[in-house]
């Protein structure tokens, strides 16, 4: 656990990082993914070539992500507390994966189907071009699901475990493995580590994700776990899988399926039960993300309190 601090102290500096992204969202300018990303870009080019059987892509996952992260251990040692709330702001995706989700069912539910595919193109790599609106319902809940592990909960974990530089890390590392991760001509040697680390990091976080999705499926708790048990498996993504099906059987709709990848039909491995995604799945998907974190806050709010009252006092 975080070093140091209390988990009363743990479970303050967490809901007020979660608030401040509920209240502000992404920074509109100088984000510094963005930054991190150009980063990574400089340094890709330069070391992904020649002799990959030497270790490059691990060199390079170390020069992009551990001066960063040590940066920022020193920096929250010195700076107060209130860094790793802040740090927990800018490396949470709560409000975003709002923000780029709810404005496709706005306008699926308004009839405007070109505008929709337009705006889900912004956060999944399949054609839309020409996408019903069951295909970016689908592509959009199979996103809010996986990235609610990716972009909050897995940093969530990792913030409890090691403060700011512990979310810094998680985020680091994962957008290393979004952007170097394929197996690809270009990728498939250098990116290797960067996705197999990413791997590790999420092992945990994504079925703490995955039982918090069958927690809060309700009547279809049974449902959720069958899912997950079943269907996980036959994904490729040992992360995603877990992830994927448990929230697809807690939101009781039929995910997974077809997808078209580069003018390709890529037919992938079912995911939950029950009808074909609509609209509306993307606001339930939304709001199985929101329900998760409010969860995940509540139980470590009470365990601090639960800590205090079992502490002896002087």
């Amino acid at each position: 656990m975080l070093t140091g601090l209390s988990l009363s102290m743990v479970a303050l500096l967490l809901v007020a990082g979660v608030v401040l992204d509920l209240l502000l969202g992404e920074t509109r300018r100088w984000h510094p993914l963005v930054g991190f990303g150009n980063l990574a870009n400089f340094i890709e080019r330069r070391l992904n070539r020649g002799n990959l059987r030497l270790p490059r892509g691990g060199l390079a996952w170390a020069l992009a992500v551990l001066p960063l992260t040590a940066l920022f251990v020193l920096l929250t040692d010195g700076a107060g507390l209130w860094l790793h709330a802040v740090l927990l702001y800018l490396c949470i995706g709560l409000r975003s994966l709002r923000d780029h989700t709810i404005p496709i069912y706005e306008a699926l539910r308004s009839g405007d189907l070109a505008q929709a595919r337009a705006l889900t193109a912004r956060i999944v790599s399949r054609d839309t071009a020409n996408a019903s609106e069951s295909d970016l319902a689908k592509a959009s809940a199979e996103s809010l699901l996986e990235n609610g592990n990716d972009a909050v909960f897995g940093t969530l974990f990792w913030f409890i475990l090691l403060g700011g530089p512990g979310a810094v890390l998680f985020r680091l590392a994962n957008t290393l493995d979004a952007m170097w991760g394929y197996r690809s001509t270009r990728f498939n040697l250098f990116g290797r580590p960067a996705a197999r680390i990413d791997d590790v990091m999420n092992y945990v976080p994504a079925r703490l994700t995955a039982l918090s999705y069958v927690l809060l499926a309700g009547a279809g708790r049974a449902r959720a776990w069958h899912c997950w048990r079943t269907q996980a498996p036959a994904w490729s993504s040992p992360n995603a899988g877990p992830v994927m099906a448990s929230g697809a059987g807690a939101l009781g709709v039929s995910l997974g399926g077809a997808a078209v990848y580069d003018g390709e039909v890529e037919q992938r491995p079912p995911l939950g039960a029950g009808p074909a995604a609509c609209a509306g799945d993307i606001q339930r998907a939304w709001q199985l993300v929101l329900r998760t974190t409010l969860l995940w806050l509540g139980v470590v709010c009470l365990l601090a309190v639960l800590t205090m009252i079992g502490a002896p006092h002087a």
